[in-house]
């Protein structure tokens, strides 16, 4: 599965802790990856590390043309250190994909089968998108799929 990651500080070393669309912040010391990955070594440059940023999807962190590493990575590698509260924007945008990507269409398809507009769904997705419910029952429908609501 791809996650995407909302928000990226740099830690002590090489260590990044990255806050991912589903709540969750994961730590992870990109060292591990030197032997696997060399070119990475050129992190321990602080300036060149604090110079890194998510890219616009959130799909990783780049430094520079050369240099980057994805958020998958870092999520399945890395340790779960603590939580925050998503708003509900995003929590149905990444359950949206989430659910997509289970059933293995791409927006496009979506798009067909459900007669939204795919740059809606994307809107969505992102967690930018202010959808009806309607529409969300649509989408997920769509996908022969059923979100519930639980009060917690």
């Amino acid at each position: 599965m791809v996650v995407r990651a909302l928000d990226l500080k740099f830690c002590e070393g090489v260590t990044v802790e990255v806050a991912y669309i589903d709540g969750s912040i994961v730590r992870f010391d990109l060292s591990t990856m030197f032997s696997k990955y060399p070119q990475l070594k050129a992190l321990e440059d602080r300036k060149l590390f604090e110079s890194g940023h998510l890219d616009a999807g959130g799909y990783g962190i780049i430094w520079n043309d050369e240099l980057d590493f994805d958020a998958t990575s870092i999520y399945e590698s890395g340790k779960v250190i603590g939580r925050y509260e998503v708003d509900i924007k995003r929590r149905i945008g990444f359950l949206l994909e989430k659910a997509r990507e289970e059933v293995n269409l791409t927006q496009a398809e979506l798009s067909k089968k459900s007669r939204i507009d795919q740059g809606d769904i994307s809107r969505i997705e992102r967690g930018i998108g202010n959808p009806t419910l309607e529409k969300i029952d649509k989408l997920f429908k769509a996908m022969g799929k059923r979100l519930s609501l639980a009060l917690l």
